[in-house]
Parts: structure tokens; C-alpha cells; sequence
């Protein structure tokens, strides 16, 4: 459960670390945001990493779901604009980390079939 809090920290630390990165053309002050949401943001997912959270899942739920935000926010905050094939390309990754995740959890349940037997098998 402690791995999703700092993923979720992650996300919003990126994402904020984006949006002020934008910001920051007209107000530069706002570089030290972006510094302090990029920062942190590896800092959160070195900590999911090290949580135990494989790193294509872990990555791939923080790329997506960043990337998902920053455009949902950068519609709102900065009147970017939102098509519908961008839409579109947001649900094939989304679907795509989905995948990933649920590949993920099929190997490890394999691994942990296959630990017991491997086990037996040295010592026979």
C-alpha cells in the first residue's frame, strides 16, 4: 500500500513539476517548482522501486497517468487544446500500462508456483 501512496506523490509531483514548467516561460521564478516537482518526483519513485514495485509497472503507471494529467490540466490551465485523437492516444496508453500491470502480476504469480516446486526438486 506504501508504494501507491509514493506513486501517487510521484505523479502529482511530476505533473506539477510540467505544468510549471510551462508556467514558468512568462515566470521564471517558477523554474524552482519545476526543480522541486521533477526532484521529488524521482525521489517518490526510487522509493516505489525500492518498495518492491517492479519498474515497468511502476514507470509505466507513472508515465501514463502523467501524461494523461498534464493534458487534462493543460486544457484547463493554459486553454492548450484537447482533440479527440488525443483522447484517443490517452486510452491506448492507459490500456496499454493495463497490460503491462496485468502481465506483471500473471509472472509473479508463475514465479511463486514455481518456487515451491523448485524447492522440492533440491531437496530430493
Amino acid at each position: 500500500m506504501r508504494a501507491w501512496v509514493y506513486l501517487a506523490a510521484a505523479i502529482l509531483l511530476e505533473v506539477a513539476g510540467s505544468m510549471s514548467l510551462k508556467g514558468a516561460l512568462d515566470a521564471p521564478a517558477l523554474y524552482a517548482a519545476v526543480a522541486v516537482g521533477y526532484v521529488g518526483s524521482f525521489v517518490c519513485l526510487g522509493k516505489v522501486l525500492s518498495l518492491g514495485m517492479p519498474l515497468g509497472v511502476a514507470y509505466g503507471i507513472w508515465g501514463a497517468t502523467g501524461v494523461a494529467l498534464t493534458a487534462g490540466l493543460s486544457t484547463v490551465v493554459f486553454r492548450e487544446p484537447f482533440t479527440a485523437l488525443m483522447g484517443a492516444g490517452i486510452v491506448l496508453i492507459i490500456g496499454g500500462v493495463l497490460l503491462v500491470e496485468l502481465g506483471s502480476q500473471a509472472a509473479q504469480r508463475r514465479a511463486t508456483r514455481a518456487a515451491p516446486r523448485a524447492s522440492e526438486a533440491a531437496g530430493a
